[in-house]
């Protein structure tokens, strides 16, 4: 254990709540029980398989994506937290089955120290590991400039079969600990790109130290994952409404606290770099027939096992949503025109 990864009080438990529910989406997504499953309190990408690093206890995503890999032949893994996904590529620096996309910061000693464009992978790897080492204080539109074109290129030499997505909040500006000035509408636009493939994706959470636009941000990307739109202002009702002071706002207001140090040649060469590399890779490498493993974990054990003590379990409740124009109240609503019409002609007579 790190000096950053203290043991405390409920540990053990905290780690098997995020590890299970990373792997209860992968095994969702595997038997097409969902197309997109959430789990914001995952997303630990330093941890290895003997150490524990960077605030991160067990690796949740390296479970959940070898939980994939016994239905996909082919995982992506993107990483748009500050940090470098240093955990994650470790624990696939040798495969080609699993290509690892990683947008942070590098150099002057940034953690994790690791990422630098020149990591490519090693032996049946090579190739596929994928850095995007960038410098501090880049905006909205210098980081789409490089990842748009990046996982365009990437789905198109590699075709993964799933996703995982790290949405690391630590990248937002105004951050405690991160330097870069990415506002959560750009944030979420790296969200909304990646969902945009239809390719079944686990999205995780990941690091952020400004706890309140962390709760901003993913509450967005939610809402881009279900295809909901948010409202801008905050409700008043919600328990922590003060925290939010003083604009209550979805869309927090970008501070510039450093300058850009990404240039466009800078952000040119390094997706010149990542083109080179690809056009190695071999195009969507395939896998040998064998048997499937069991599954991490049972989904119909979980779902029939409801509470008798509750009234309406909360799966049950999620069989039930209704749409949101299931009961339209406006001056549109074809059925209180009707009614009215009913009510005219039974006046009349």
């Amino acid at each position: 254990m790190a000096d950053d990864c203290p043991v405390f009080d409920g540990l053990y438990d905290f780690c098997s709540m995020y590890t299970g529910a990373s792997l209860e989406g992968a095994v969702k997504l595997n038997h097409n029980c969902c197309d997109i499953a959430i789990n914001w309190s995952g997303g630990l990408h330093h941890a290895k398989k003997f150490e524990a690093s960077g605030f991160c206890y067990v690796n949740d995503i390296v479970i959940a994506i070898l939980e994939m890999l016994k239905y996909h032949p082919r995982v992506l893994y993107i990483d748009i937290d500050i940090h470098h996904g240093d955990g994650v590529q470790e624990a696939f620096y040798l495969t080609d089955r699993v290509m690892t996309v990683s947008f942070h910061k590098y150099g002057n000693y940034f953690f994790p120290g690791t990422g630098d464009m020149f990591e490519i992978g090693h032996e049946s790897g090579r190739y596929y590991s994928v850095n995007v080492p960038l410098k501090e204080g880049i905006d909205d539109a210098s980081y789409n400039q490089v990842f748009k074109p990046v996982i365009e290129a990437v789905m198109e030499y590699y075709r993964p079969t799933a996703i995982v997505l790290q949405c690391g909040a630590d990248s937002l500006s105004g951050d405690r600990l991160g330097c870069f000035s990415l506002s959560t509408k750009g944030h979420g636009e790296c969200v909304s790109f990646t969902k945009k493939f239809g390719v079944p994706l686990l999205v995780v959470g990941g690091g952020g130290y400004t706890p309140r636009n962390v709760a901003r941000c993913w509450a967005y990307e939610t809402g881009l994952l279900v295809d909901t739109d948010m409202p801008v202002e905050i409700p008043y009702n919600t328990e922590y409404f003060q925290y939010f002071a003083p604009d209550f706002s979805l869309h927090p207001e970008v501070i510039t606290r450093q300058e850009n140090g990404n240039s466009r040649q800078y952000l040119e060469a390094i997706v010149k770099h990542v083109y080179d590399n690809l056009r190695m890779v071999q195009h969507a490498p395939s896998v040998q027939m064998q048997d499937v493993p069991l599954d991490g974990c049972t989904i119909d054990d979980q779902e029939n096992e409801l509470d008798p003590d509750s009234r309406l379990h909360l799966s049950e409740e999620d069989k039930r949503v209704e749409p949101d124009n299931e009961f339209y109240d406006g001056e549109k609503d074809n059925d209180k025109a009707e009614d009215n019409d009913v009510t005219s002609s039974t006046n009349r007579n």
